[in-house]
This record gives structure tokens, sequence and C-alpha cells, in this order.
């Protein structure tokens, strides 16, 4: 190796290794944020509904982590299931219903902790005319980590009717 080759690559290899030195400040989008929200519910939640009646969900980070699967089991009710991922600046979620329909949603958090998601009707499967009953919407609170609170809105006929969850996690045994 000639001696003007090694003086010209030093400079080059210099600005190199200190630019690796140089500590970079790392940003977290909204919705990066909000996603690991999300998986921090990983587990098993006991609730109420409005009537008192127990209803329980569990969440579940899926494929390689890139999910979230909630499985929702309320009283008198075939089991139900939503699967949530990160969609551009958004979360989306499709709702696997016991009608035969799935609903799609999407909410964009606008800060790095959201203390709720928002999730608006975009579209759905097997859903014949929008006055066929479908979930309308999801607002999912972060109380703490142990306390969610989820809003269903359950929309028949272009009247929308909430459906309101309090769940804390359950206790491992």
């Amino acid at each position: 190796m000639s001696r003007h080759y090694r003086v010209s690559i030093l400079p080059g290899v210099l600005l190199t290794l200190a630019l690796c030195a140089v500590p970079v400040k790392s940003q977290t989008s909204p919705n990066s944020s909000a996603f690991k929200k999300l998986q921090s519910l990983a587990g098993n939640w006991e609730g109420k509904d409005a009537h008192g009646m127990t209803v329980k969900t569990q969440f579940k980070s899926v494929v390689s982590d890139t999910a979230m699967m909630e499985t929702l089991d309320m009283p008198g009710m075939d089991e139900m299931m939503t699967i949530y991922s990160i969609d551009g600046d958004g979360i989306a979620l499709v709702h696997f219903c016991p009608t035969n329909n799935q609903p799609r949603m999407r909410a964009v958090p606008t800060t790095s902790d959201a203390k709720e998601l928002d999730f608006h009707f975009q579209s759905a499967g097997n859903l014949p005319s929008l006055a066929t009953g479908h979930e309308q919407r999801l607002v999912l609170q972060f109380e703490d980590k142990d306390h969610i609170t989820e809003t269903w809105t359950w929309q028949a006929n272009g009247k929308d009717h909430p459906m309101v969850f309090h769940f804390a996690r359950a206790s491992a045994h």
C-alpha cells in the first residue's frame, strides 16, 4: 500500500469513528410509544360491565411482537378478538365480531405519553351496509399500569350504543 493512499483515507476513517462516538438522541414517535403501552397490557384482565356482570379480556403479543391480540369474553356473548398493529402514524385494529363482520378502526396518538387511544371506524369486512349492527368506535383509556377502561360503541341503524368496561389486571396466581 502506498504512503499516499494511507494518508488520504486516514481523515475519512477518523471522521467515521468520531461520528460513531457521538450519542444520538432517541426520538420515539407517538404511535410507537402508544403501541408499547398496548404491549404492556399483555396478560389477563378482569372487570365489570354497566350491569355489574364479570367481563374478562386477555392481551397477547403476537407475530414477532408486531401485533397485539385481545380476546374479549362478555357474559351472554361469544368470544371476540381484536388485533392491533402500527399503521403509519397511527395504530390500526381489526375487530372480529360474533356478528360475523370485521370492523377496521384507526387511532392517531398525538403525544408520546398517550393516556387514551380513540379508534374510529374506517371500513369493515362482511358488512352489508352501515345500518347493520357493528362496532363503530373504541376508546381505550390507560388509567395506570393495572387499570384500563374500554368504551366500545356499537352502532345499528345510525344509533350509537356505548358499552363501558372497567378492567383491572388479574392477579398472578
